[in-house]
């Protein structure tokens, strides 16, 4: 006998449609919501990279119409493991990037201890150190050419009141590095501070109170629970930090008072990787061999990332050990 249905029940709805709308919204919304990104790396990170791997393979030069489609293979690369200029290069982004991150990393973390302390207008200092990295790479060379300068330099001024003959720090090696170095430190350090801020703002302040009534002074405290619980922050800001000295370009090319400010100096001095692959391109027009320099230092980024990573993962099993 079929059931009767009153006029007073209401109908249920068909929800088959909305359910299936709604499982379909879940699994599809994530990936159209990171599709932007992904469409944007692959159009500018992703081709550009393996475009200029398929050039490097090439013998293209501006110079020779035609030579676009000369297939080369490898000869390029082996070329670069010949090139004299290449090692002068590598050499000067190594010392460049030395002298520029472990003073930069150094600095970063004293102050930002400093700054993590309640300190009157601790807000305005926080804010006043990263003025520096917004400030215009151009603008930032060009005034420290100005205190490096051999003859009217502050810098030179300032040696000499010691009885310090005046150093002409574009001519030298060391010198011209440690000038460079310099201005990139200069740049950074706040926002590496920043960083090591943020990351201290995470841990839990009963560990100082626990060190402090046993008696640990803030030195102390700070070699003992500061540096261990910044650990993985300090390989993050090892790791971006080498990623850009290898990448250095705007300081070393617009420190240059030469003719052509990508030879890095008279004797290439303080060329570096960034500046001897943009020589390549743009002032030999060699662009199959340019670009083999720029896959060189492509491949050095992921050889010392590897080697960070690999690092991090030897000091966390000692840790656990």
């Amino acid at each position: 006998m079929a059931a009767t249905v009153s006029a007073d029940t209401p109908l249920r709805p068909a929800r088959a449609p909305a359910a299936r709308w709604s499982r379909a919204d879940r699994r599809v919304s994530p990936y159209l919501y990171t599709a932007p990104f992904f469409v944007v790396f692959a159009l500018f990170g992703l081709f550009p990279m393996l475009y200029t791997g398929y050039v490097s393979m090439t013998g293209w030069r501006a110079d020779r119409p035609g030579s676009e489609s000369t297939w080369v293979g490898l000869d390029n690369y082996r070329t670069l493991l010949a090139d004299p200029f290449f090692w002068n290069a590598l050499k000067n982004t190594v010392g460049i990037g030395v002298l520029a991150t472990v003073p930069q990393l150094l600095l970063a973390l004293g102050l930002a201890h400093l700054l993590n302390y309640r300190v009157r207008g601790r807000t305005f200092f926080r804010l006043g150190v990263l003025l520096p990295n917004v400030t215009s790479v151009a603008a930032v060379t060009l005034i420290f050419v100005q205190l490096f300068g051999r003859d009217f330099g502050l810098i030179n001024w300032l040696f000499g009141l010691f009885g310090v003959d005046h150093i002409d720090w574009q001519a030298g090696t060391l010198s011209s590095w440690t000038a460079i170095a310099t201005i990139v430190t200069w740049r950074w350090t706040g926002y590496n501070a920043l960083i090591y801020l943020a990351a201290m703002q995470s841990v839990p302040f009963e560990l100082y109170e626990a060190a402090a009534i046993d008696g640990a002074g803030r030195w102390r405290q700070f070699r003992s629970i500061t540096v261990p619980m910044l650990r993985p922050t300090i390989l993050f800001t090892v790791i971006v930090s080498t990623i850009g000295a290898l990448q250095l370009f705007g300081e070393p090319m617009l420190f240059s008072q030469q003719q052509d400010p990508t030879t890095g100096g008279s004797q290439h001095q303080f060329q570096t990787l960034a500046l001897y692959s943009y020589n390549q391109f743009w002032g030999r027009f060699k662009y199959g061999y340019g670009a083999a320099v720029s896959w060189a230092m492509f491949l050095l980024i992921v050889v010392i990332v590897a080697v960070n990573l690999l690092a991090a993962r030897r000091m966390k099993g000692v840790d656990a050990a």
